[in-house]
């Protein structure tokens, strides 16, 4: 049987302390790791993955993979994510110990007043101010599975891609810092050290699979951290699919692949790099994202089967078939981890960069967010004539995330209460016209007081000037495509999975307290019998270890 019986949460701090273990509230982020019986961690994220989604597959599926990791592991059954919930901020303070206030990743496409926009070779005299996009953008080639390698044989040699994404990267479309007039990297952007870092100064092997090369910022500042990145491009051309369908469009093809990147960490697993060529060890840090649940939850409907929810937390037959497929993955993990004898030095942990919003069908709003900022910018000009756009850059997906070019309060409080005061309509699930009123937003936090949101200084020149929550089930799109988002704060967005099992960890446990993914970090270099403390977020931020040991 893959289940034991959990043990309720009284019995789980007794189980806990019984293998040297603390509680999630009492952890000491600062004490050194005892001896560990942990040689390599495995990190599986799962975007979109709720925890509400894991505990319904689980119960549906009681012999399954998912069902042995969460019943024979330690899982933690109120887990949140960052805010913003996106990709980069989820992934970065998994493997940080951060938030965005410490990291300075706020989302994947964002703005800084300290660079220079990308392109610029004469930076004298040039006004700071930059869009830092750590998209498919900065691809050689975006449209590329490959993202500009060049590879003549894809996608099916798609694992013979370099596993140096820096090189994949065109300086050209990076931001530029103004004291040296040279591209910033997406790793030298990031203000804190990665899990990877401390692995690579303590000798041990690091790899990792995401979906933009932009996913080199996890290399953190010594631009070193990962030796092996296996980054294909998620938001190309879908071979074999229509003309402009891209890996998400379609689940099945982001099925096909997520299925690239198992392979390579299975290469990995057996000891060899992710091409499986070059024989190097079995990485001691090591694992991949997973898109494809994250599709199942966005798309209307794809491969003959309706997308989203049918009722309120209940996957839909989309999001079924997807779950299933996630699991016979992370199945082919744990066999693989079997058979080469891993098993008592192999820790696996699961989790989600973010949830997505609404898991409720009838809650769904989709505003179009352009005629608002373009009516936000138009008042502006009219109450101060000769005055250029008020909004220099906009992230809006279930969040509102605004940078201005004037950064006054006045500006931002501006801005917030022309965003309070607009109504019109947008249209629910069904397609049907649905008002809305105050833009979407339930909360709007401009200035100073979005600084002090995410713990930031004010006038930093990253923070947004004007972060808006929305309410739940607002999706910021201009189309009827969409039926989920994230980025928000709602616990859609935020309530992700989070277990430890295997090597190192007790077992059967379910802990009820409230943890967060940044403690993953911490956690992972603990069980490798390093200090938590040689991450810069976690001394900043007194981020604490999961309870595991």
């Amino acid at each position: 049987m893959f289940r034991h019986p959990l043990r309720p949460v009284a019995a789980a701090a007794a189980a806990l302390a019984a293998v040297g273990g603390l509680t999630a509230a009492t952890a000491d982020p600062a004490s050194a790791s005892p001896a560990s019986r942990s040689r390599h961690v495995l990190l599986l994220s799962v975007d979109g993955l709720h925890q509400s989604d894991l505990a319904w597959y689980v119960a549906r599926h009681p012999r399954s993979a998912l069902a042995r990791l969460a019943g024979d592991g330690v899982e933690y059954t109120h887990a949140r994510t960052t805010v913003p919930s996106d990709s980069f901020p989820g992934m970065v303070g998994q493997l940080t110990g951060g938030d965005p206030g410490v990291t300075g990743v706020y989302y994947d496409d964002t703005y800084s007043n300290a660079l220079l926009p990308a392109g610029t070779i004469h930076c004298a005299g040039v006004k700071p101010g930059a869009e830092v996009d750590l998209t498919e953008d900065l691809d050689k080639n975006p449209n590329s599975l490959d993202a500009g390698q060049g590879l003549s044989d894809l996608p099916g040699g798609i694992l013979n891609m370099t596993g140096d994404a820096a090189r994949l990267i065109d300086p050209a479309k990076l931001p530029v810092d103004p004291k040296t007039c040279k591209p910033v990297y997406p790793h030298s952007y990031l203000k804190v050290n990665t899990v990877f870092d401390v692995a690579r100064e303590a000798g041990l092997r690091t790899a990792w699979s995401d979906k933009h090369v932009a996913y080199e910022i996890l290399d953190g500042p010594s631009g070193k951290g990962i030796q092996d990145l296996f980054a294909p491009e998620i938001n190309s051309q879908a071979i074999g699919y229509p003309a402009g369908q891209d890996w998400t469009k379609d689940n099945a093809a982001t099925e096909q692949y997520d299925a690239y990147k198992v392979k390579a960490v299975l290469n990995e697993i057996d000891g060899h790099d992710h091409s499986g060529a070059h024989r190097t060890g079995v990485p001691a840090v090591f694992g991949m994202n997973f898109q494809s649940v994250s599709t199942a939850q966005k798309l209307p409907s794809s491969d003959g089967l309706t997308g989203g929810y049918t009722t309120p937390g209940t996957p839909g037959p989309l999001l079924a078939k997807n779950l299933a497929f996630v699991d016979r993955e992370v199945g082919a993990f744990l066999a693989e981890i079997h058979r080469r004898g891993l098993d008592g030095s192999t820790t696996v942990i699961l989790s989600a960069k973010h949830g997505q919003s609404p898991t409720d069908p009838k809650a769904l709003t989709r505003i179009d967010d352009g005629p608002l900022l373009d009516g936000l910018d138009a008042a502006w000009k009219a109450a101060h004539p000769g005055a250029g756009d008020l909004v220099a850059h906009a992230v809006d997906d279930d969040a509102m995330l605004l940078w201005l070019s004037d950064r006054s309060q006045a500006a931002t409080e501006f801005a917030k209460a022309y965003l309070l005061a607009q109504s019109g309509t947008g249209n629910g699930i069904d397609g049907a016209a649905k008002p809305f009123t105050a833009s979407g937003l339930k909360t709007v936090y401009a200035g100073a007081a979005a600084a002090r949101y995410f713990h930031a200084r004010p006038g930093d020149p990253r923070v947004p000037d004007v972060f808006g929550i929305s309410r739940y089930g607002v999706v910021y799109t201009g189309g009827k495509g969409k039926i989920a988002e994230h980025g928000g704060a709602a616990a859609d967005d935020r309530d992700v999975p989070l277990v430890v099992y295997g090597a190192g960890t007790p077992h059967a446990v379910r802990v009820n307290a409230p943890v967060r993914t940044t403690q993953i970090a911490p956690t992972m270099l603990r069980l490798l019998g390093l200090d938590p403390r040689a991450l810069d977020a976690v001394r900043i931020e007194h981020t604490r270890s999961l309870p595991v040991r």
